[in-house]
């Protein structure tokens, strides 16, 4: 796995580099200090992952990464930061972000970058409980396909018709009691569907749910 490291941090960038190369299966092929080196080595190297802070002087982690993906949509950013600041997770996931974390833990940096390397998005542990509200709550677009692609995802689990339903309103934040009086079913029968439907999925709770729904994939550093 070749990553880039972008932190304004210049200790922050080396202890990083340092941590990381202890894992064979990881490569720093670069660091950088702002978002237009982070552009820069971006589209110099094209790596498989680009760790990014998102205060930095210049251009913030943010702008780079919505440039970023302007032009390659496919790029996985993994975005690390001092701040669980709501505004600034919700932004990040809108850009498409492959994930959130906090650099407190350092510990949960090389298992996240192989989530995110493996196709899922990562959330750090302080993060993942936030996210059905601020999605929900906030007015920003947020990264869910058309409904119609959404079922035909979620098809492929043997979702049936019913289970979607409680998916939809699950995501955008109602309780079991709220759940049950929207669709005229005892709480429950909510219950049971909502164990099935996490069995199923290969989800832990209704956190998870709500973020493979909006998200497409979902885990926890």
């Amino acid at each position: 796995m070749k990553i880039i490291i972008v932190d304004d941090d210049k200790l922050v960038s080396l202890s990083l580099k340092t941590i990381l190369e202890t894992d064979p299966e990881i490569e720093v092929l670069a660091t950088g200090s702002n978002g237009n080196e982070a552009i820069t080595l971006y589209e110099k190297h094209h790596p498989d992952i680009l760790l990014m802070d998102i205060r930095m002087e210049e251009m913030d982690g943010l702008s780079a990464a919505k440039e970023i993906l302007s032009k390659y949509p496919e790029a996985k950013i993994l975005l690390l930061t001092t701040f669980s600041d709501d505004e600034y997770i919700v932004n990040a996931i809108s850009l498409g972000a492959k994930g959130y974390l906090l650099k407190q833990d350092f510990d949960s940096i090389a298992p996240a970058l192989k989530a995110v390397m493996s196709g899922q998005t990562v959330f750090g542990g302080e993060i993942l409980p936030k996210l059905p509200g601020l999605m929900t709550a906030s007015d920003a677009p947020l990264p869910s396909a058309s409904p119609a692609k959404d079922y035909d995802r979620f098809q492929a689990f043997g979702i049936s018709d019913k289970e979607f339903e409680i998916i939809q309103l699950v995501a955008k934040g109602l309780n079991n009691k709220e759940i049950a009086s929207s669709l005229y079913l005892g709480e429950g029968t909510v219950r049971n569907y909502l164990s099935t439907i996490l069995e199923k999925l290969s989800l832990r709770d209704r956190t998870q749910l709500a973020c493979y729904y909006y998200a497409g994939t979902v885990g926890e550093a």
